[in-house]
């Protein structure tokens, strides 16, 4: 149970207060209250493993989780199907090409959900954080449409998945597989998957004890950036037919 003692250490009332450190984190990994969405505070909890996550109309909640679900570019499951819907290439791919649409399709109620997390100030803010050259999207076309992509932010080599979305089979799990490819040739070691579900732990994402989470990621975001707005660097399906006019 939080005291008032702790909610004092926890809630950020001055625009350059540090966070609290992330051992003190609560058993749900909630670190911090409070605070903004402007690109320097974003940035800085980023680099140390803490990432915003609330309901529209909440108070700003800042977490870094124990255990920490990440995902290794290199060991990425691909299944049968997914492999089949790989390999059809009935699709394009882009990196940067979309992101506002993206994210606003992932924003969108799920229907399983009825809700979504990312309200109006959460897109604002990571559009700014795209436009800076921190944030970066994949997108996934059919007949110049957008029917799958996903989004997250990078620090040094450490990338942040934030959330994917699918209008069509497989179109997230194609997204996830050319950005793990990508990823991987830029020798990205990690991508911070930050909560387990059911769901990463079949696309072959581990949960790792915080204390080794962050000394992965502590290590790749020290390393040399890649600004965006990115592009993709290996082959990949990029048929004229199914890019956007």
């Amino acid at each position: 149970m939080i005291d008032d003692t702790d909610l004092m250490r926890m809630f950020l009332v001055d625009p350059d207060q540090p966070f609290p450190p992330v051992e003190l984190a609560d058993p749900t990994g909630l670190v911090a209250l409070g605070g903004d969405l402007s690109p320097q505070r974003l940035l800085t909890a980023y680099s140390a493993g803490i990432f915003p996550w609330y309901n529209p109309g909440e108070i700003i909640q800042w977490f870094c989780p124990d255990p920490r679900s990440v995902l290794l570019p290199t060991a990425l499951r691909v299944t049968k199907s997914h492999r089949r819907s790989v390999a059809a290439a009935d699709y394009a791919v882009t990196m940067d090409q979309a992101f506002a649409e993206v994210i606003s399709h992932c924003a969108a109620p799920r229907d399983e959900e009825g809700g979504t997390w990312i309200g109006s100030d959460m897109m604002q803010a990571y559009l700014h954080l795209h436009h800076l050259g921190h944030a970066h999207s994949v997108e996934v076309w059919r007949a110049g449409n957008l029917v799958g992509g996903l989004y997250g932010v990078a620090r040094g080599r450490s990338f942040a998945g934030e959330s994917m979305f699918s209008r069509a089979r497989d179109t997230s799990k194609i997204a996830l597989y050319w950005l793990c490819a990508q990823l991987t040739a830029w020798d990205f070691p990690l991508i911070d998957c930050q909560v387990t579900s059911p769901h990463l732990a079949s696309l072959g994402a581990t949960a790792l004890p915080r204390t080794d989470f962050l000394h992965l990621h502590t290590q790749a975001a020290a390393r040399p950036a890649l600004p965006g707005p990115w592009t993709f660097e290996i082959p990949v399906p990029n048929s004229p037919n199914h890019l956007p006019d």
